[in-house]
């Protein structure tokens, strides 16, 4: 992995009250995109995408979300609900001066940038999604899918007080670096990436941090978070993702007032990364066009 030398990354203290490390790129009087990362990734899982958008003139920023990397790490759960990671978000985009701006996001980055979407739409131009379901249509999907409930597995087990704090970070971070090379193809993850992460997941804080995420998400109802997205939105999904079924993505449309899907047969959940041309191919004729 090559991190372009054109990135800067900072400390961004938020109008939140959170403070993220972000990385940023571009010229400043670009428009905005704003590009979230999943769980247990951080900004640098965006590499492949960084350069084209600066190519084609726009502003990018790359922020570690809370409890990520040396981004702040509030206590307590109800800090890293839905409410909190999309006000992180919109004032992310304000302290660089943009009342609107272009959002994409994969995996738990992708659930946030639907849920700023969905609560915003006069601050986002443009949702881009890759393999992330909406947060309204989850618990019910799982519930009449039997696959994904079983490939779901693990947010149950992030339920679990500090246990699995304990096994995850074992060994060196072992089990979740392993469970990033379980979900991607061969070589999709390399000696640079397990170096960056394991520095991400070994801040004091961190890894509770992020199993909050699964932690908020559950104390909510399908029917609080099931709010409408008016915003056009491209939704890039596997069709072999390991942990998502492609039925999340059809469930999601419904959803969404104005949503295309782009279907990948070859890559597994890391779409970013497996696929990176044509998911920049996809993501720059989606985000020029008009709103």
């Amino acid at each position: 992995m090559v991190i372009p030398a054109s990135i800067a990354c900072r400390k961004r203290h938020l109008s939140t009250g959170a403070a993220l490390e972000v990385a940023e790129a571009g010229p400043t009087d670009g428009p905005l995109v704003i590009l979230l990362h999943g769980f247990p990734d951080l900004w640098q899982g965006w590499t492949h995408q960084i350069e084209p958008l600066v190519s084609a003139g726009y502003r990018v920023l790359l922020p570690n979300q809370r409890g990520y990397g040396r981004s702040d790490k509030p206590r307590g759960v109800s800090a890293y609900g839905l409410d909190a990671l999309a006000a992180d978000v919109l004032a992310l985009a304000a302290s660089e001066g943009h009342s609107v701006f272009r959002l994409v996001g994969h995996d738990w980055g992708g659930i946030v940038a639907f849920w700023t979407a969905a609560c915003s739409p006069q601050r986002v131009e443009r949702l881009v999604i890759l393999n992330a379901p909406h947060p309204g249509i989850v618990r019910r999907y799982m519930l009449t899918h039997p696959a994904q409930a079983i490939k779901s597995w693990y947010v149950a087990f992030f339920q679990i007080p500090w246990l699995p704090e304990r096994l995850l970070s074992a060994n060196g971070f072992s089990r979740l670096f392993g469970s990033l090379e379980s979900t991607s193809s061969p070589g999709t993850f390399d000696d640079d990436d397990r170096e960056y992460l394991l520095d991400g997941w070994s801040q004091p804080g961190a890894l509770r941090a992020m199993l909050h995420y699964y932690r908020a998400l559950v104390r909510r109802s399908d029917k609080s978070c099931a709010k409408r997205v008016a915003v056009p939105t491209l939704i890039l999904f596997s069709q072999n993702d390991p942990t998502e079924e492609p039925g999340l993505a059809s469930a999601s449309l419904k959803l969404c007032d104005d949503a295309q899907v782009i279907w990948f047969s070859h890559a597994r959940h890391w779409l970013q990364r497996e696929e990176a041309e044509r998911v920049n191919e996809s993501l720059l004729a989606f985000l020029k066009g008009p709103r």
